[in-house]
């Protein structure tokens, strides 16, 4: 009876042991989340704090005469499975690996941008250097953006994707699948 009760004991403590940890490092990281459930409805806009930022972005780089656009943002699962089946089961080069409801761009986290030429055209072209300052514009605007706090797909080994922007909180994707959401703050909402 007595190692029962000391095994009981110890897992207890393993516990609450992990569990403090886990609330410490959401507190820490100041990593708010709402539980909405797994059959909330996703999105149509970019989180607020994400949507801030991508102006924060637009300006900054406007400021060292980078003309950004926004290709995309926020995408339905539908469009997302559509462009997973480009390279598949549809024409063209693979562009993404992830399904509808796997993307950051489901959850309002994500959205892709360009460059916009001199002549108005809106290019994909990694070396070019329209503010004439010896560095890539693509590059510039990737820095920036990684000063703000996104995450930058240029920088993955498993699949590179140089138009990618996104913030994730510190939410995995399955998080997001069962309803888990970062918190809006009042400060945040846009007006």
């Amino acid at each position: 009876m007595k190692k029962i009760n000391k095994d009981l004991l110890t897992w207890i403590i393993i516990i609450l042991f992990f569990t403090a940890v886990i609330v410490l490092y959401n507190k820490i990281n100041n990593n708010q989340y709402i539980d909405q459930g797994e059959n909330t409805p996703l999105p149509n806009e970019l989180h607020p704090t994400v949507e801030k930022k991508k102006n924060t972005l637009l300006k900054k780089a406007t400021a060292i005469g980078i003309d950004v656009v926004i290709t995309e943002e926020v995408r339905t699962v539908e469009e997302q499975n559509d462009l997973y089946a480009q390279g598949r089961s549809k024409k063209g080069e693979i562009i993404t690996h992830s399904k509808g409801g796997e993307s950051y761009h489901n959850y309002g986290l994500a959205f892709d941008y360009a460059l916009q030429n001199g002549d108005g055209e809106i290019i994909w072209d990694l070396h070019y250097d329209g503010n004439q300052n010896g560095e890539s514009d693509w590059f510039e605007v990737a820095d920036i953006a990684k000063s703000l706090g996104f995450t930058w797909g240029g920088d993955w080994k498993h699949f590179t994707d140089y138009p990618h922007l996104q913030m994730d909180f510190g939410l995995s994707i399955n998080q997001l699948q069962k309803g888990l959401r970062p918190e809006v703050k009042d400060d945040e909402q846009l007006k």
